[in-house]
């Protein structure tokens, strides 16, 4: 009875850090994912992290929430009008709170840009795009 009890604990632990390890990849493969879609400027495939509603602030505007599908609209039309040159993630974190970031720097034909997206549960909640 003693060593059932052990090796219910043991399984336990070890699908806590199964579930923990396997969270841990799906927020740095969101993080490749955007970078990747970023870079080639593929608001198709960046749409597939966003969440079901996006906060997107472009070029010193007024952060805006859209659905994930106006807000796939509204990135066709930023890298339409800045065609990406280069995409590149400078650093990566998570706040105390959880929520994951990334800022980068976006460089087009019509300028530079400070990137910062903030991803929660594997999903993008908002991105901002500062012209510098």
């Amino acid at each position: 009875m003693k060593n059932l009890k052990q090796i219910a604990v043991v399984f336990s632990l070890l699908l806590a850090v199964f579930f923990t390890a396997e969270q841990a990849v799906a927020q740095s493969d969101v993080m490749g994912g955007v970078k990747s879609a970023i870079k080639a400027g593929s608001s198709k495939d960046l749409a597939r992290n966003f969440s079901n509603v996006v906060e997107i602030t472009l070029e010193g505007g007024d952060a805006t929430s859209y659905s994930s599908t106006q807000a796939e609209f509204v990135m066709k039309n930023f890298f339409s009008k800045n065609p990406p040159a280069d995409f590149s993630i400078s650093h990566q974190g998570t706040s105390d709170k959880g929520q994951r970031y990334a800022i980068g720097s976006y460089t087009s034909k019509n300028g530079t840009y400070t990137v910062l997206v903030r991803v929660k549960d594997s999903k993008i909640q908002s991105m901002n795009f500062i012209k510098d």
